[in-house]
């Protein structure tokens, strides 16, 4: 396995990548990572053999959390005004994807960690490890990596709204009976599923799965537009005397 990053990333057979989250303590998403991520991702899409990518974490204890606002002058942004951010076209090009994208999630997924959750196609969490939230209105910021756009699609207006607002965490219990990921499995059981569904798949014609998935919308799509959009929201919520005061003696996350 090589290791790339705040990511190891390996082809675990000729159908099969596997992108491992690795950014401890506490698996905040940075800018380095973003933008490996965007590089994995788009040289899979022109690997004429890769039909499944599985992602996971290196700890039981996070999946991939909120932005490291620590970092945030160090995060990268597009010169031209007009081009779409990092982040964006990192979730705009995995829900795209001619392949299939799998999470296997333990630990906490909240912030721009489920935003990147709720761009992949399939989302098995561990019964008994995984959470789930959106926390930025508790933190004086807006939602910006699709949290807005595509929570709603998967869970409806009145629970994403309690989820956003509230800002709160929610269990992977509550996370299946909402929708908001595929099912939940007992821990133990969690690797052994995911591994049989990634073979299930690749063992299929490339095209069949690649195709359905394009056909297969929740609703009406959310477009390019507004995810580009929230995530400029958001980056104005960062100056918003509402963040600056909570961050006076810490930072917080989204």
């Amino acid at each position: 396995m090589s290791e790339q990053s705040t990511i190891h990333y390996e082809c675990t057979s000729p159908q099969i990548a596997k992108i491992t989250f690795a950014n401890p303590p506490v698996y905040l998403i940075v800018g380095k990572t973003v933008l490996r991520l965007i590089e994995i991702v788009e040289a899979l899409a022109t690997d004429p053999d890769i039909q499944v990518v599985v992602f996971d974490s290196a700890t039981p204890d996070f999946f991939y959390n909120h932005f490291d606002l620590a970092a945030a002058a160090d995060f990268p942004a597009p010169e031209d005004p007009d081009a779409v951010p990092a982040w964006t076209n990192l979730v705009l090009e995995l829900s795209k994807a001619p392949y299939i994208t799998i999470a296997a999630i333990r630990g906490r997924t909240r912030g721009g960690g489920n935003e990147l959750a709720l761009a992949l196609d399939l989302r098995y969490a561990s019964r008994e490890k995984a959470i789930f939230g959106q926390p930025e209105v508790g933190s004086g910021l807006l939602p910006g990596g699709g949290g807005s756009e595509r929570l709603p699609r998967a869970i409806g207006r009145d629970r994403s709204l309690e989820a956003i607002l509230n800002s709160d965490d929610y269990n992977a219990d509550t996370a299946e009976r909402w929708g908001w990921v595929t099912r939940a499995l007992p821990d133990s059981e969690l690797d052994a599923f995911v591994g049989t569904v990634a073979a299930r798949l690749a063992s299929f014609d490339r095209t069949s799965p690649a195709s359905a998935k394009a056909r297969i919308q929740p609703g009406i799509p959310a477009p390019d537009a507004d995810l580009v959009a929230a995530y400029g929201e958001f980056t104005h919520s960062l100056a918003l005397p509402g963040f600056l005061t909570r961050t006076a003696a810490t930072v917080v996350p989204h």
